[in-house]
């Protein structure tokens, strides 16, 4: 039997997972579905989203008996996503150039644990194209964000990811160690990371690092799109605009 850890909350943890339930979902959900998602009985999971609707954190439409997030969790985060580390108008800056010169859709993600976030977007004029939306989380060794911001993090931190597994998304996905070692290792030489169909089977993907000041990543710059339309000619072409702004 797992032993639990004096330090940590089970039941605010439990809370945060209804938040998140809740995030997940575009229409409302009921008390049973959200009891569903967080393995609890209904009565906890009501008494959970009462809470969370008094705390303001929640909206519920007392007429239908579902739920879904407020706006207060915008208000709470405004600091954060208005001025990531006061670079966001020289980021914004960045993407919308590289948007004008490529036509393409550009997104900023940064790291989060053991994920990549994307934090803010500039939309491309391509009819054929991959969006993704704000807050759209990825994996890290499948997909050129992810990679781009890995391979220039403590070896610890690479070796934790590692550890805890390469899920295989596609044929080409690296779920080999030695493979993903190599691949990072090539990344930090090269200074670019591609995705050549490893986290959908219709999609390459381009991004380099941000560096800051010290030789700190914490964030990247990526393009994504159709691999009919995105051949690897093309991600090189992508690539150099990349660089060149990424530097600036």
């Amino acid at each position: 039997m797992a032993r639990t850890d004096p330090n940590k909350s089970t039941t605010a943890i439990r809370a945060l997972r209804v938040l998140e339930v809740l995030g997940a979902r575009r229409d409302p959900v009921s008390a049973a579905e959200v009891a569903t998602s967080i393995e609890a009985d209904r009565s906890t999971a009501y008494r959970m989203l009462m809470t969370l609707v008094d705390a303001g954190y929640v909206d519920r439409d007392a007429t239908a008996n579902r739920y879904q997030l407020s706006y207060k969790l915008v208000s709470v985060c405004k600091h954060r996503l208005g001025g990531y580390d006061g670079n966001i108008r020289q980021i914004m800056d960045c993407l919308h150039r590289l948007s004008q010169i490529t036509g393409e859709t550009v997104d900023y993600s940064v790291l989060d644990r053991e994920e990549t976030i994307l934090i803010c977007k500039v939309d491309g004029t391509q009819r054929v194209a991959v969006h993704f939306p704000i807050g759209h989380r990825s994996p890290l060794h499948c997909t050129s964000i992810g990679k781009a911001l890995l391979a220039f993090q403590d070896v610890r931190f690479v070796e934790q990811v590692i550890a805890r597994g390469l899920p295989q998304i596609t044929a080409r996905t690296i779920t080999d160690p030695a493979r993903l070692r190599a691949e990072l290792q090539r990344i930090r030489a090269q200074g670019y990371a591609y995705d050549d169909m490893e986290a959908s089977d219709d999609m390459r993907c381009v991004a380099v690092p941000t560096f800051e000041r010290g030789g700190m990543v914490r964030g990247g710059i990526s393009m994504s799109g159709p691999a009919g339309r995105f051949t690897v000619a093309k991600l090189d072409e992508l690539r150099d605009c990349l660089l060149r702004e990424a530097r600036r």
